[in-house]
């Protein structure tokens, strides 16, 4: 961890081209395209790309969107943030700790999104205790902040990367205008109709 980084923990970590780029805010998204309304987030359709709702079982609330695309797999998150402070940072390092609690292994680097880290972590007992690879990436943005876990080819395939991280940045978030505590997870939905999407 750099000096810089310690003093400024909370600083907002984005891609410097992230208004033009994306993750969006939704106030930078090209209005006339055709994307799927998760109420949190908003999704560009592509060829290929599944698209999953992970819910939790006693809610029923959806609590994270996940995304096969390219061999790979991406799950992604929307929380509230403040506005001029970001959640990357502290995040990372409660990850850190999390991965190598389960036994996992953990390093940061610098990536295309800014700051990730690279971890293997224990898979679920039933398929063996094989560690597998997973990238996190994160991004703070207006008043939100995107968490991205990848897995699968792209967590090392330069290619798969590419087009997993281009999806990232094709997502929006619509933070709406209500208050929300930061950290809290804003509200996904279904989309309208599997048609209209």
């Amino acid at each position: 961890m750099t000096e810089e980084e310690t003093t400024q923990p909370s600083s907002k970590s984005a891609p410097a081209n992230r208004a033009s780029e994306g993750p969006f805010d939704e106030s930078e998204a090209n209005p006339v395209r055709p994307y799927i309304d998760l109420g949190g987030i908003k999704i560009l359709p592509r060829e290929g790309l599944n698209l999953r709702l992970e819910v939790e079982e006693q809610s029923k609330r959806i609590v994270a969107v996940g995304l096969d695309y390219a061999d790979s797999s991406l799950q992604v998150q929307p929380f509230a943030a403040p506005r001029t402070l970001g959640l990357w940072h502290e995040t990372r390092m409660q990850l850190v700790d999390q991965v190598r609690q389960q036994g996992g292994r953990v390093e940061e680097r610098e990536g295309p999104l800014g700051k990730e880290l690279l971890a293997e972590v224990p898979g679920p007992a039933s398929e063996g205790s094989n560690l597998h690879l997973a990238r996190f990436v994160g991004v703070d943005g207006p008043r939100w902040f995107l968490r991205g876990v990848i897995g699968g080819a792209a967590a090392s395939a330069p290619e798969a990367a590419a087009k997993v991280e281009d999806l990232f940045r094709s997502i929006v978030v619509v933070r709406g205008g209500s208050p929300m505590p930061p950290r809290d997870l804003i509200p996904l939905k279904m989309p309208a109709t599997p048609g209209s999407a």
